[in-house]
């Protein structure tokens, strides 16, 4: 029985324009639908770039989830069968945005929605922090769920197994610093048994230059998958389908 194509992929959002973020999401969504994918994962803030100060100071850019402006993204998730895990900044119950994570499933509907529950720095002024870990299954697979810093807590990935969860899909904006490919996304593969899929911001942020190299870990924390640096595109990772 074949596995479950998973594409990570990256781009340089427009910082700012959600409508034009939508169209590249979209254009990657069935780029990669096309080969196969059954998920594909952006990265954090995919939908406005990583300019917190900027969504801070312009609510135009704060989203609902049955927002208009996502429609170009509903229509390639239904031409394709793929679900897609887009990251902006939606409303949460308080009236701020939060870092969300919209799962849009196949049928173009909302799968699962995830709120970022670790705040980094300057994202604690802007945005509300999520109190729930995020799921949601396809395939017979399951999947977790996590934003970024959020990887930084290993209690995330632990309560993932517990949960039958054997895929963690993190979208993420990684700077040439960050130590996270060798530290931190390997590491939560290795110690817990998953398939560690990222998706990491290309280009310009407020964090600096976002570097790529999205793509995925095994379980035994080796990379199976790299869409390598700088450049916009995806990297699939093919995993084992559910009982296997």
């Amino acid at each position: 029985m074949a596995g479950v194509i998973i594409a990570a992929a990256q781009f340089a959002p427009v910082a700012g324009d959600v409508e034009a973020n939508a169209r590249q999401i979209s254009g990657l969504i069935r780029q990669t639908g096309a080969l196969g994918a059954r998920v594909v994962v952006f990265p954090e803030l995919a939908l406005t770039g990583y300019e917190p100060t900027l969504v801070g100071a312009t609510p135009d850019t704060w989203l609902t989830e049955a927002d208009a402006r996502l429609e170009p993204v509903r229509e390639a998730c239904r031409a394709t069968g793929a679900a897609a895990v887009v990251n902006g900044p939606v409303l949460g119950a308080g009236g701020r945005p939060r870092v969300t994570s919209l799962v849009v499933g196949p049928d173009g509907g909302l799968l699962a929605r995830y709120d970022k529950t670790h705040l980094y720095g300057v994202e604690a002024t802007v945005f509300e922090p999520g109190t729930a870990d995020g799921r949601f299954t396809l395939d017979g697979v399951r999947f977790a769920l996590a934003t970024c810093y959020d990887n930084r807590f290993p209690d995330i990935a632990e309560r993932a197994v517990a949960d039958g969860c054997t895929v963690y899909l993190a979208s993420s904006a990684l700077d040439a610093d960050n130590d996270s490919f060798e530290k931190v996304y390997p590491v939560r593969a290795r110690d817990f048994g998953l398939c560690v899929v990222l998706a990491d911001l290309v280009g310009p942020s407020e964090a600096g230059p976002c570097v790529g190299r999205s793509g995925a870990w095994g379980p035994d924390g080796l990379r199976i998958a790299d869409a390598g640096p700088d450049q916009e595109g995806f990297a699939l990772a093919e995993i084992p389908p559910a009982g296997a």
